[in-house]
């Protein structure tokens, strides 16, 4: 089909119609003898299926025969089996309350009785089977509870939850952002203890949102904790609730309040309990060992590091069933690597090594002898699946097909599935074996394949330029489809650019349809990894960016877009923008400032305008605190430059952004104005960090596409 002849994109198809929904494989959940897993099927039945054939084996729970006692059905859709795989969790009524958590009404169903028993009659957060599913932990108003299933009665675990003061098993705002997660308790291997965080948030400084409403004359004020940089942060401490004595142990942390305990994680034994601790500068991390019983605790390994502790590596420690060694990945050697440690805190060997970065460790077969992990090797752009044993030998490659594979392995580690696809290709979900031999497909996405060919789209394709100091970067470039080299395009960068972060890869969804519409319309488009982006080493990450974070990257950004117009003669020098969401808001800002000279035309998102006004766990690794340096607050900052603004510019927030504040464009704006420049703004009325619901979506990419095509 000539290009002439092909559909041209709408913003209606992409946030309306959702024209290319990609097709994936609802969550399953492998059982323990690894032969089979359970899943929701297209009746809405919790079924059974063989990892091998993909047969139904038996129908768990049938959609139609759990209901309250009104008759309400329950949507099976978020469910978890128990670990001895005897029942059933639940959860109705999710609301989402930030990034990660949320409250619900569980509830719980037995297979053997078909009994459905009611958790909970107010919302809970977190609510976690015992490993012996005879018991159900959850947090409710700020405190710790137990529901035992075996009785129906409820224990008290804490009592002194307070809003806004004391939190018990569950996260404040900066943790659960930072540090990626919310449930802040944890089972005991046997179940008889109950290891959990309590935040101490009274000294840490509320930030409050207004939220607007039709039906009220005055705003309803939304108050929370949050502590941006410099300021207090919650006490945190770590106790062990014992069932048997009833009695709750605090755990050793050390005299200096002033720290983080990004996890907490028990080893095979119930008498001791890993508590992670980690300085301030986040450039220190110890692995306290913790008797559950006293509190007593010594200190097990340590990790430190020239610049910072990448918070992505806290997940990778796992202690292995011998009770002798534990798994663990760190720089140490200025790349992400595995190691072998003994419990007696000695190193013993590394076990990947490379000028490479280990992404995550996929699993651990000690049966056979293999930890398998994923690499961001051949290139950094790529994810391939290999494996290795406990001596750091016999690395074998398992996945081969260039591109991303995404794998999540059974629970015995016979079979995976693995989620492959490339820059330019949609998703194909495979069950494999071991050894990486395709047993069936699960879905290949063929229709949007097809859907795809009937539309005018472009290839992206890599290629490499170079940064501000000549480093190559990597980057991806998206032509107009009805590309003619004799002509001139104008270039609008897009990126994100924040420390670790990749937005050059070659998985799909790298380039979205809102780029493919742009190209379709003329423009090309251009996303550059800049210096401080991840998977290329620790001194790629951190070295040029610290105590500096933006500017590094922005005068990268700006390097590679002159470079573009003096060495390409097909871009348009004079028609240059960028657009960028969060830190890429940041860089977009400063593009539009700081490198007004290059880029014409900007569109910040929900933008960090100064590093004052965001978090402390998140600022500070990078950048200290604003007392320590001053200079790279202020050398950071384009409200400092607002004088320099030209070309066109468009500033949007959502006014219930908890996260990034309205603040941050509001100063922004306030500095824009003083300094007499011309610009657009637009607010989304209680519309948090990711902007959207209703016609919310629809609406703000209308209004980015036509900022664009009237001012580029």
């Amino acid at each position: 089909m000539l290009y002439a002849q092909k559909k041209q994109i709408a913003v209606a198809d992409l946030y309306k119609d959702y024209t290319f929904r990609v097709q994936d494989v609802p969550g399953f959940t492998s059982m323990r003898d690894g032969r089979y897993y359970s899943e929701i099927d297209a009746s809405g039945n919790l079924v059974k299926k063989n990892f091998a054939s993909g047969l139904t084996a038996a129908i768990l729970v049938r959609a139609d025969e759990i209901h309250t006692g009104d008759g309400t059905p329950l949507n099976l859709q978020r469910y978890t089996l128990s670990p001895d795989e005897s029942k059933v969790l639940i959860k109705t009524e999710v609301h989402p309350i930030y990034r990660y958590s949320s409250t619900t009404i569980p509830f719980v169903f037995d297979l053997d009785t078909r009994k459905l028993t009611r958790v909970s009659v107010q919302p809970v957060q977190n609510p976690v089977f015992s490993p012996d599913g005879q018991k159900i932990a959850f947090v409710r108003q700020n405190d710790l509870f137990c529901l035992d299933l075996t009785t129906g009665k409820t224990i008290r675990i804490t009592s002194d939850g307070k809003k806004n003061q004391i939190i018990n098993g569950k996260c404040d705002w900066v943790y659960e952002e930072e540090f990626g997660f919310t449930t802040a308790f944890q089972w005991s291997p046997d179940g008889h203890k109950l290891a959990y965080y309590r935040f101490d948030e009274s000294r840490v400084p509320t930030y409050t949102i207004p939220l607007y409403r039709s039906t009220q004359l005055y705003p309803n004020l939304y108050t929370y904790k949050y502590p941006k940089a410099g300021e207090p942060n919650s006490k945190v401490s770590v106790h062990v609730f014992d069932f048997a004595s009833g009695k709750t142990a605090s755990m050793e942390l050390g005299a200096d309040t002033d720290q983080y305990i990004p996890r907490i994680k028990w080893t095979n034994s119930t008498d001791e309990l890993c508590v992670y601790r980690m300085n301030r500068l986040q450039n220190k991390l110890e692995l306290l060992l913790c008797n559950s019983q006293t509190g007593n605790s010594h200190v097990l390994y340590t990790d430190t590091a020239r610049w910072y502790i990448e918070e992505t590596l806290f997940d990778d420690l796992f202690f292995l069933k011998d009770g002798q060694h534990f798994i663990i990945m760190n720089e140490d050697d200025g790349w992400q690597h595995l190691y072998l440690y003994g419990m007696d805190g000695k190193k013993v060997r590394k076990l990947t090594e490379g000028h490479w970065d280990v992404d995550a460790v996929a699993g651990i077969d000690e049966k056979n002898d293999k930890v398998y992990y994923t690499a961001a090797r051949p290139t950094p752009m790529e994810r391939q699946l290999y494996s290795v044993d406990l001596r750091g030998h016999n690395t074998q490659q398992i996945t081969h097909e260039a591109g991303w594979h995404s794998i999540q392995f059974n629970a015995d580690h016979t079979f995976f599935l693995d989620n492959y696809s490339t820059i330019n290709t949609p998703p194909t979900y495979t069950i494999r074996d071991a050894a990486g031999k395709p047993v069936r497909r699960l879905e290949d996405n063929h229709v949007l394949r097809a859907r795809m060919t009937q539309y005018a789209l472009s290839k992206a394709r890599f290629m490499q330029v170079p940064a501000s100091d000549s480093t190559a970067l990597n980057a991806w470039m998206l032509l107009p489809p009805d590309f003619d080299s004799t002509k001139q395009y104008p270039v609008l960068f897009m990126n994100y650019g924040g420390p670790g972060s990749q937005s050059v890869t070659d998985q799909w969804g790298t380039v979205d349809f809102w780029q493919q519409l742009l190209a379709e319309r003329g423009y090309i488009i251009m996303c550059v990894d800049n210096t401080g982006t991840g998977f290329r080493g620790a001194a790629f990450k951190k070295e040029k960016t610290y105590l500096q974070l933006g500017w590094t990257e922005i005068h990268d950004q700006m390097h590679v877009a002159s470079w573009m117009g003096k060495h390409f003669p097909y871009v348009d020098a004079s028609r240059i923008g960028h657009w960028g969401w969060s830190f890429g808001g940041l860089l977009s800002a400063l593009a539009i400032t700081v490198g007004s000279d290059v880029f014409h035309m900007a569109i910040s998102v929900a933008p960090v305008t100064d590093w004052r006004y965001y978090d402390n766990i998140y600022t500070e690794r990078f950048m200290r605190t604003p007392a320590e340096n001053p200079r790279g607050y202020r050398l950071t900052s384009p409200i400092r430059y607002a004088d320099r603004m030209k070309g066109k510019y468009l500033l949007i927030h959502g006014t219930a952004d908890d996260n990034v504040h309205f603040q941050n464009s509001i100063m922004l704006s306030e500095a824009l104005i003083q300094a007499d420049k011309n610009f657009q703004q637009a607010y989304y009325p209680n519309k948090n960090h990711g902007i959207y619901g209703g016609e919310t979506r629809f609406q703000l990419y209308t209004r980015m596409t036509d900022f664009i095509v009237n001012n580029l």
